[in-house]
């Protein structure tokens, strides 16, 4: 989550506290790094990173071209509402951004169930509400009052609804997001993994249950074995081979016995 976050955490820091267009160019070419990287290790292009680098390419023209007047009021709630569009697009597309900071930290065959695409989800949606409240509680300052600013320690309106109201809702999803996901997922080593195998097709009942077998216990995580494992009644024959069938087959986690 802090990876693909890093770009606006370092833009909310230096906005204000540097020149806009310094702020907003350092947290593009943050943005650009994290595409970068994640692109060096051969990982699809992802929807919130590319959303986040195109938001701060949109931010640097208002911080080059307008004057000041206008980013100490304007440039924190159009941040805001630039991260809440691309969380929002990506959760309702079907790619929700926590979805691959939550799966970096569990093993493979928990991220395939239900269960964790559930949670993901929930967790998702967590921080999309969380983005909303930024965007609509920084925009009314500026609405609100025609002298409020970023910048103002001394008007309650402004400190509060740019930073404080803001931020405490960045921290509680923060802080869902370290909760949420221990708890969604309890009791995922009871929920049985859906996977496939490959096999021949004249392969007996005892091979094909040995092969979901080994398969099952290539895809669990370390310290973990399967168990209770089943196949499926039906393969499916391969494009192009039809002396092999693709065979589905369902299997338990638990941890592994000494």
């Amino acid at each position: 989550m802090l990876f693909c976050l890093a770009p606006w955490i370092v833009y909310w820091v230096l906005v204000g506290n540097v020149p806009f267009a310094a702020a907003a160019l350092v947290a593009l070419t943050l943005a650009v790094a994290v595409i970068a990287v994640g692109r060096s290790a051969g990982k699809p292009w992802d929807a919130f990173q590319v959303g986040s680098a195109a938001v701060f390419l949109v931010l640097t023209i208002p911080a080059l071209a307008l004057d000041d007047s206008f980013n100490q009021r304007w440039i924190l709630p159009l941040g805001n509402a630039g991260i809440f569009v691309v969380a929002l697009v990506g959760a309702l597309l079907g790619k929700p951004f926590a979805r691959a900071s939550a799966a970096a930290e569990r093993p493979d065959d928990v991220v395939k169930t239900q269960l964790f695409a559930r949670m993901a989800g929930v967790l998702t949606w967590a921080w999309v509400a969380a983005f909303a409240g930024m965007t609509v509680s920084s925009a009314i300052p500026p609405i609100a009052d025609a002298n409020a600013t970023i910048l103002d320690t001394q008007a309650p309106l402004s400190y509060v609804c740019y930073w404080v109201v803001p931020f405490s809702l960045l921290g509680a999803a923060a802080l869902a997001s370290r909760v949420l996901p221990d708890r969604m997922l309890a009791g995922i080593d009871d929920v049985a993994r859906e996977t496939s195998f490959v096999a021949y097709d004249e392969a007996t009942i005892d091979e094909l249950y040995y092969l979901a077998q080994q398969h099952a216990d290539r895809e669990v995580g370390p310290g973990k074995e399967a168990y209770n494992v089943k196949v499926g009644g039906m393969g499916t024959p391969l494009t192009g081979d039809e002396s092999r069938k693709s065979w589905p087959s369902t299997y338990k986690v638990r941890d592994k016995r000494r």
